[in-house]
C-alpha cells in the first residue's frame, strides 16, 4: 500500500509537514524495491536512507517541543524511541531476506506507523505549535 499525500495528514506547520510529505515519498520507494525485487542491497541501502531520515525528522519535532515547551514531548518522544527500536529490527530482518513476509512488516510496521502516528499524535503537535507560533 503507498503512502498518498493529502491535506489531511497535514499538522499544518510547514518544516513538519514538508519532512512529512518526504517521508511518504521514501517510504514509498522502500516498497517499490521490495516489490519489484531490487534485491537485498537495494533495498538495505534505501532502508538506511528512510532511517537516516527518520533521525532527522524526529529531531526537528522534538526541537520545536523543546523550544515551544510542548507538555507531551516525553511520551511523543518514547514514540519516536519506539519507532527507532522497530525500525531497526526491521532493517536487520531486511538483511536476512527481501520478499513479500518484507513488503507485509514494512507496510505493517512504517505505513500504519506514519499514517496513525500522524493522524493522531503530530495533529495534536502541530494544533499547539499553531497556537504557540501565531499561525
Amino acid at each position: 500500500m503507498a503512502l498518498v499525500w493529502s491535506d489531511t495528514f497535514s499538522v499544518g506547520v510547514v518544516v513538519i509537514d514538508e519532512q512529512h510529505k518526504e517521508l511518504f515519498a521514501r517510504t514509498n520507494r522502500l516498497l517499490e524495491a521490495c516489490q519489484e525485487g531490487r534485491g537485498k542491497d537495494a533495498v538495505q541501502e534505501t532502508l538506511a536512507f528512510l532511517g537516516d531520515y527518520v533521525k532527522t525528522h524526529f529531531a526537528t519535532e522534538e526541537k520545536l517541543m523543546v523550544q515551544y515547551r510542548y507538555p507531551g514531548f516525553d511520551a511523543h518522544k518514547r514514540l519516536h524511541e519506539g519507532f527507532t527500536e522497530t525500525f531497526l529490527r526491521l532493517q536487520k530482518e531486511a538483511e536476512k531476506s527481501v520478499g513479500v513476509a518484507l513488503v507485509t512488516q514494512v507496510n505493517k510496521t512504517v505505513v500504519d506507523w506514519w499514517v496513525n502516528h500522524i493522524l493522531k499524535v503530530d495533529k495534536e503537535l502541530g494544533a499547539f505549535l499553531r497556537a504557540k507560533m501565531g499561525t
